[in-house]
């Protein structure tokens, strides 16, 4: 099969591209392929009549997309509706990447695929519409609290603040599965290349806030986690700009109803990036 991957230097596709053998994979980023140019993508699904379709772009910077609406939702919706097109002319099947930030957070228990999405951020609302344009038939991959080797990460600037201060500050009042490209990647692939429509929630086990996140990556490098000190979101100086869901958790019920394995508990991953980083 030829397989195309769009964002393929970002954090995800770059752990995506190698697991992709035997196929014929055409990995490209934003200075061979603009997905927001609709002519461009259908001349490139045209020309290169790929199989299936594994769209990594995105933008993902979450206070960003507060002061660039348009930006947002041109990158994270009407590229995919691009996408989605041109997948439709080649007789494709299109796999892209959501997230965690079409919900509110206020559900008291972790949030199934079958739960209706209620964004509070810009971020949130264009990856929403980025679901709805691919349609009932791509698979669409939720995923939250990303972090790898590649790009920067939570995991990246929890280390770096280790070594600039002796007491760090992390909220204490939003929790999540954080996930690890290196186990995103093999789910991703195998989802895409079976061509499984729908909706799955994809993460790491284990739900932590980011203040017990920060600890475990203190005690995976060696430091004290005693370091790490809770603060509640209220109090972030300054205030971010996009509202966080409080309620990050993601059930991989799909996942699991369909006989798929589920992930690793999170810890391990972490080890082995922290290892590689350091």
């Amino acid at each position: 099969m030829r397989i195309l991957v769009t964002g393929a230097r970002g954090q995800l596709g770059t752990e995506l591209v190698p697991l992709l053998d035997p196929h014929e994979v055409v990995a490209v980023d934003l200075a061979e392929l603009d997905i927001t140019d609709r002519a461009m993508v259908l001349g490139a699904m045209t020309e290169l009549g790929p199989d299936i379709v594994v769209n990594c772009a995105a933008m993902t910077a979450v206070d960003a997309c507060e002061s660039n609406v348009d930006t947002a939702f041109a990158v994270n919706a009407m590229a995919v509706r691009n996408l989605a097109e041109g997948c439709r002319a080649a007789g494709a099947h299109l796999a892209t990447i959501s997230t965690d930030y079409v919900f509110d957070g206020t559900k008291e228990s972790p949030y199934n695929e079958w739960d209706s999405p209620c964004p509070k951020s810009v971020y949130g609302r264009s990856k929403l519409a980025g679901e709805l344009e691919a349609g009932g038939e791509a698979t669409i991959v939720r995923t939250a609290w990303l972090c790898g080797e590649h790009g920067p990460n939570m995991v990246k600037t929890i280390l770096r603040l280790l070594g600039e201060h002796d007491v760090l500050s992390f909220v204490d009042d939003q929790r999540g599965h954080p996930t690890f490209a290196s186990d995103l990647a093999p789910v991703l692939r195998r989802l895409a290349v079976e061509r499984r429509p729908g909706i799955f929630h994809v993460t790491n086990q284990g739900a932590v806030s980011w203040h017990e996140f920060a600890r475990e990556v203190a005690k995976a490098v060696g430091a004290d986690p005693e370091r790490v000190r809770p603060c509640a979101t209220a109090d972030l100086q300054p205030p971010r700009p996009a509202p966080r869901p409080a309620n990050s958790v993601l059930d991989n019920m799909a996942m699991r109803l369909a006989g798929l394995p589920t992930t690793r508990d999170f810890r391990e991953p972490l080890a082995e990036l922290v290892a590689r980083l350091t």
